[in-house]
């Protein structure tokens, strides 16, 4: 194991240990709370929470420090997977390797569960040990990510996107909503948790990091829909086509789709360096996620 991998893993197991921590106290609607806890507690690569951590880190401060904004972030993504598979959007049966959270507990409280996930996201941001000036820059930046000019409005326009042939510019546009915008409030809470003003040119590179991992972790999604199995993957694929969806495979292809995630992969990279005091975690984390399999 390489030192890239040892952190990696030191980092998902910091999280995993901190999630469980969350939603344990009985309550009269333990039904909910436990539908919470499955999809919360049901895996994943932990992306989002990692970048809170290291790039917490790599602006000088601790990943203790990052800890709640990094829960706080996958809470909200756990809401948004939990009602994208909801069968009046994706309708899908299985995520991470096991039913969705509606065929586990009904549709109205799948539901429950993703509202509650998002509003505990904000609650854990609010109640954070810093500064109440940094909280509330984190919970701004979070509702900013997460809202209709966010990973909401991306969503929409992915529905609306069905069974239309789209541009390659709605495509970017769909996807840096949907799914790029998550990853940036993920970058930009982990360097406002170590006390950086928002106005910090560490700030701006961590965004551009964002945008440039954010393109190539959506196209190398887009790929694997096609060439991984629903055994690898831990979901369906093959539904973009199924879908009719216009994706950056069905525009580009494979071979151009690959050539564009390593120039974003080190645009990233080129974002970052001499902005922060240490980026070499990030800069593997880049070209891990440019080559992951799932």
């Amino acid at each position: 194991m390489n030192q890239f991998q040892f952190e990696l893993q030191r980092c998902q197991g910091l999280i995993e240990v901190n999630l469980a921590s969350y939603f344990t106290k009985p309550a009269p609607q333990q039904k909910l709370l436990d539908a919470m806890r499955y999809s919360l507690l049901a895996g994943g690569k932990r992306i989002r929470p990692i970048l809170a951590l290291k790039f917490c880190e790599a602006a000088g401060g601790s990943l203790e420090q990052a800890l709640p904004y990094a829960c706080a972030v996958e809470m909200l993504h756990t809401y948004s997977l939990i009602h994208d598979d909801l069968p009046s959007i994706d309708n899908d049966d299985l995520r991470r390797g096991k039913p969705t959270n509606h065929k586990m507990f009904g549709e109205c409280t799948a539901t429950l569960a993703g509202d509650a996930l998002q509003a505990a996201a904000f609650e854990t941001i609010l109640t954070a040990p810093l500064p109440a000036e940094v909280n509330a820059a984190a919970g701004l930046t979070l509702a900013r990510a997460a809202g209709v000019l966010g990973m909401c409005g991306g969503q929409q326009l992915d529905m609306e996107g069905e069974n239309r042939t789209l541009t390659l510019k709605e495509v970017a546009r769909m996807n840096q909503l949907k799914t790029g915008c998550l990853l940036k409030a993920a970058c930009v809470m982990g360097v406002l948790a170590a006390g950086v003003p928002t106005d910090d040119p560490m700030v701006n590179a961590a965004e551009h990091y964002a945008k440039a991992i954010g393109l190539a972790f959506q196209i190398r999604d887009d790929m694997l829909n096609v060439t991984s199995t629903e055994e690898e993957m831990g979901k369906p694929v093959g539904n973009d086509a199924e879908s009719h969806k216009s994706t950056y495979v069905s525009l580009l292809g494979l071979d151009k789709c690959a050539n564009v995630i390593a120039q974003q992969t080190a645009a990233a990279k080129e974002a970052i360096q001499g902005c922060l005091p240490d980026v070499d975690f990030l800069c593997d984390l880049a070209d891990y996620l440019a080559g992951r399999e799932k």
